[in-house]
């Protein structure tokens, strides 16, 4: 029997949930405000501004529609028990995400960064780089609604990152003889990897984990029956089932909120270099450390250049970007160009004793400085040349050079876990049919519910620890499927194979939307 999906949705609540929009785009605006009067920021154009506004909305909007399309599934198992009342279900997720954002280290926001053409990062307040952020932006919510409106559980991350190499495509496509970046493939094999995983990986051990469940729990066949009518489960399954959801939710909140976050990063950048391109928190008495890491950074590389380290700075951020472009970084001319900038580097933060000192008009150069040796530092990251002593070395400079580039100002975070939770309480039936009826041939069983949200919960926290972005909706659905297959209730193939096309069509098609679309743009801006 289908749980009551509409009760609880009175006038009330949807005044609630309007207003709660409008407080908190009325504190991203203030906080923006803010920020750019504590950096003297008083120049930007209302062009300028308008943009920025218009892009925060955008990026603000993608985390909205992830919140009512991916999170359905963390409420599906407890909907479909009896376990919450499905009015109280979304509210009680939604307050979970929005808590897994705000305590993220923010790792996955920046693994998903990388994925974008440098140049494009570095240029990010230029035209290309509104075409960029619009154009990915709104692939991405394109595919999502898509998948939505015929109920097929899709993911966020994937769409996400098919747009992201679609724009890095089109960018190297639209370049006289491709004299630019496209994707960089060794990072995008890494992101595919961990979403390869989320699928088999959910299956797999949600089908292990239901049959755990009835070797060591025969005793308690109530565990393994499904629900009567809309009666609710006995306390102690109740309860693990409430928290499997809400663990979920927590985890999915700290995993996918980032992808915004970073995304949001780029834009404050590009349009209030002043307030956002440096980590203006950072105190002063993490510079010494700092200058420091800088001057044994440089050493080491002053060490690889076979003397080729007597150029000026522009012509070694030149070198470094051309070394970067084609993927080339490990030679003596790099090297040298390399200390070249880390001198420049500790220089510009001794000489102005904090990051929040330094000039408006070098805050670009030192930004690009900081991004280009990190990348470089990444990029070298598995070199022969250097001994554990000196990646040590180079591997403690980097972290303090994210430090200072890589970074999430609080009310980011509350925006994107206000969006993210509030997406959650609209537009979830559709995918939570599915799940909770479209998948097996009989209704969800208590077990199943507990061993699908349990290798999700615990699969998704892992992945956010390592920085890894996964799929919520693919380890969930696979799961879900794993504990039917296990339980021998029959499988709905045509769900599963719709779901399957919608993993195999979800990047090409995202890549198509988003090039075209940044193609178009490049011509706008």
């Amino acid at each position: 029997m289908r749980p009551r999906m509409n009760a609880g949705e009175t006038p009330a609540f949807r005044l609630f949930f309007l207003s709660i929009l409008a407080l908190a785009l009325a504190f991203v605006g203030y906080s923006v405000f803010a920020d750019l009067q504590a950096a003297g920021e008083h120049g930007i154009a209302v062009g300028a501004f308008a943009l920025l506004g218009l892009a925060l909305v955008i990026a603000l909007g993608f985390e909205f529609v992830n919140g009512f399309h991916d999170t359905a599934n963390a409420v599906a198992t407890v909907i479909y028990t009896n376990s919450l009342p499905p009015l109280v279900a979304v509210v009680w997720s939604g307050m979970w995400n929005l808590f897994g954002v705000l305590v993220s280290s923010g790792a996955v926001a920046y693994s998903v960064v990388t994925l974008l053409p440098v140049e494009l990062i570095l240029q990010v307040g230029s035209g290309a780089g509104y075409a960029m952020i619009f154009a990915l932006l709104i692939a991405a919510i394109i595919w999502n609604l898509a998948t939505w409106a015929v109920g097929i559980p899709n993911s966020s991350s994937h769409a996400l990152i098919g747009s992201i190499m679609g724009v890095g495509i089109a960018n190297q496509l639209m370049a006289p003889a491709a004299a630019t970046y496209g994707v960089d493939w060794g990072q995008a094999r890494k992101v595919f990897a961990s979403l390869l995983f989320s699928p088999i990986c959910g299956f797999i051990l949600s089908f292990a984990l239901l049959w755990i469940f009835r070797l060591a729990l025969r005793r308690h066949q109530s565990l393994f029956q499904a629900p009567e009518g809309h009666k609710p489960p006995p306390g102690w399954i109740r309860g693990l089932l409430i928290f499997t959801c809400t663990g979920v939710s927590f985890f999915h909140g700290g995993n996918d909120g980032q992808k915004g976050m970073g995304l949001i990063m780029l834009i404050l950048i590009g349009a209030a270099p002043t307030a956002y391109a440096l980590n203006r928190a950072m105190p002063e008495n993490a510079m010494p450390a700092f200058v420091q890491s800088a001057d044994s950074a440089a050493g080491v590389f002053h060490a690889h250049a076979n003397g080729a380290d007597h150029i000026d700075v522009e012509a070694a951020r030149s070198l470094v970007t051309e070394a970067l472009r084609n993927k080339n970084a490990a030679q003596p001319s790099v090297y040298g160009a390399l200390a070249v900038i880390s001198d420049d580097i500790s220089h510009s933060v001794a000489s102005y004793k904090t990051l929040e000192a330094i000039p408006a008009s070098q805050v670009s150069n030192v930004r690009t400085d900081m991004y280009l040796v990190s990348d470089a530092i990444r990029t070298l990251s598995k070199d022969a040349a250097f001994t554990d002593g000196d990646a040590s070395t180079l591997k403690t400079f980097m972290g303090k050079l994210n430090a200072g580039t890589r970074f999430i100002p609080l009310w980011v975070k509350i925006a994107v876990a206000v969006a993210l939770g509030m997406g959650t309480m609209v537009g979830w039936k559709r995918i939570v049919v599915t799940v909770g009826e479209k998948i097996g041939k009989t209704h969800l069983n208590y077990a199943q519910g507990a061993s699908a949200e349990l290798v999700a919960m615990g699969t998704i926290g892992l992945a956010e620890g390592f920085g890894m972005p996964v799929s919520t909706t693919h380890i969930l659905s696979s799961g879900v499927a794993g504990t039917m297959a296990a339980q021998g209730s029959g499988l709905q193939w045509s769900t599963l194979r719709n779901m399957a096309m919608a993993w195999v069509v979800t990047l090409p098609a995202a890549m198509v939307i988003s090039g075209v679309l940044f193609f178009i743009l490049r011509h706008v801006f």
